[in-house]
């Protein structure tokens, strides 16, 4: 299965399960309704933020949209060569509630992410280059070897300045579900 199809049945399955039609998983996520028919018809592939937004707003870890039962071999998430290359390290572990992501963001690229769920704790970590990081509003560098813990449901960015790829892992925290999910 490509992951057009595994996005799209992904995303049919959330919507079903939770009895939503496009429209109230439009006021859910924040994403179009348009945008959603076309994921669901694989006539679009949605860039890494539109994904998070999804995720968050059916309230399920991001690598739900990544993993493929059915396909063993890790999966990758690069919507038509973007500049932002998701792969999942771990995937979602139910107990330990984290997801681990190792990042290459392109030169010049830049990915805003909207605020996560309440309570979602994101860790980020350089592996090799320099990343700027805008969390609260304020920019900072994190070069190889450094890292930063934030709250993950505020706003923030990444951001690659430089003239070559930086590599960097993102591992999310997601809080324990509440008893009304």
């Amino acid at each position: 299965m490509d992951i057009a199809t595994h996005l799209s049945a992904m995303l049919k399955a959330l919507r079903q399960s939770r009895g939503w039609s496009l429209t109230q998983a439009a006021e859910k996520t924040g994403v179009s309704k348009a945008m959603l028919g076309q994921i669901e018809r694989t006539e679009s592939s949605p860039t890494v933020a539109t994904l998070w937004k999804i995720a968050t707003g059916f309230n399920v870890p991001f690598s739900v949209f990544l993993q493929d039962r059915e396909q063993p071999e890790r999966p990758v998430y690069d919507p038509q060569n973007s500049d932002m290359v998701v792969v999942p390290l771990f995937p979602f572990d139910e107990q330990l509630r984290f997801d681990l992501f190792a990042i290459s963001l392109a030169p010049g690229a830049l990915s805003e992410s909207s605020p996560h769920d309440v309570g979602v704790v994101e860790h980020v970590t350089v592996i090799s280059g320099a990343l700027d990081m805008q969390i609260e509003g304020e920019w900072q560098t994190l070069y190889a070897g450094e890292g930063v813990r934030f709250a993950g449901d505020i706003a923030h960015s990444y951001r690659n300045s430089r003239a070559e790829h930086v590599q960097f892992h993102s591992l999310i925290h997601y809080p324990a579900p509440s008893a009304d999910q």
